[in-house]
């Protein structure tokens, strides 16, 4: 490893042609600032627009830039990982380039970092330009989250933060598939902290996380650090047989008192909906755990590199 590489700023893209230009502008002021040796890692995720080519161009006029190509989309998770997985700093800080997250906050977290602190992560103290729909479901997420696992995941945080090259080591050790780093940073320990900050409307272009995407990382979130859909998916199958226990002693007894016909099919009709309701629910709780016990099976890599673009610094 070059140990005179103090920092590595980890930056997933994907169709980010409109941002490129001005994230990397802010990033090289607040890195330059620091006085000490950076790398600044692009991760192309398989964008479809000029994002690849605004991105070499770069790299051929600054050897400080890395750019790493992948071969498709593998997504943003993955992109973090190859991220940190080539990086060689002392430092590794992740962060997205639309700049909601500002650069100018690293300084912080460096800070933080020279004080001890092992992880830093960014903390919103306001989302500004965003729905009401998408804070509402944010903030409810990160709680339920944190109330299901067993270890601490910070509320109202997303990926950017600072990690020791300790701790970088020890997530690339892990081997999993469906990877949400931000809960891994938490499960691997050492001494975290956090910096607050604002959280910017995009810089231009639109979204890259759009509902279907959230929901995977949420199930990937829950799946990966909590049991407890498995336990509700028990109570819920003890709660249809009560339900329907209970409904055949009353029907029963109805009809016994009022010698009518013990055959309701309107009973049996609702009975059998909320049972295979709940049935199916169960299924598709359990088929989210399995389809990952899946995914792990294959020893599949979690993604593949097609190039590598200015390899300024180079493991050693």
């Amino acid at each position: 490893m070059n140990e005179n590489v103090m920092y590595s700023i980890v930056v997933p893209l994907y169709n980010e042609e409109l941002v490129i230009d001005e994230s990397y502008r802010r990033l090289k002021k607040v890195m330059d600032s620091t006085l000490e040796n950076y790398e600044i890692i692009f991760i192309n995720d398989g964008s479809s627009d000029k994002t690849r080519e605004k991105t070499e161009k770069i790299c051929s006029e600054d050897e400080n830039i890395r750019l790493i190509n992948f071969s498709r989309n593998f997504g943003h998770q993955c992109a973090i990982t190859a991220g940190m997985e080539n990086s060689i700093g002392q430092a590794v800080v992740v962060i997205d380039a639309d700049l909601q997250d500002p650069p100018e906050v690293i300084l912080d977290m460096i800070n933080k970092w020279k004080e001890g602190y092992d992880v830093v992560y960014g903390k919103r103290a306001k989302r500004e330009g965003e729905s009401f729909f998408k804070r509402f479901t944010a903030r409810s997420f990160y709680r339920l989250l944190k109330s299901m696992t067993s270890i601490d995941i910070p509320v109202d945080t997303g990926d950017f933060r600072l990690i020791d090259r300790k701790v970088c080591n020890a997530l690339n050790s892990l081997p999993e598939k469906n990877r949400y780093v931000r809960g891994l940073v938490s499960w691997v320990g050492y001494k975290q902290t956090f910096v607050e900050f604002v959280r910017h409307e995009r810089f231009a272009g639109d979204s890259k996380y759009p509902l279907k995407k959230m929901m995977k990382l949420a199930f990937d979130g829950i799946t990966s650090f909590s049991y407890k859909p498995l336990m509700l998916a028990g109570y819920l199958g003890g709660l249809s047989l009560f339900i329907g226990i209970v409904s055949i002693i009353v029907e029963f007894t109805k009809c016994i008192l009022q010698k009518t016909s013990i055959v309701n099919f309107g009973l049996i009709i609702s009975i059998d909906l909320i049972m295979f309701g709940i049935i199916l629910s169960c299924m598709g709780i359990i088929g989210q755990y399995i389809g990952r016990i899946f995914d792990e099976s294959k020893g599949r890599p979690n993604y593949v590199i097609e190039n590598i673009v200015n390899k300024a610094f180079e493991r050693k």
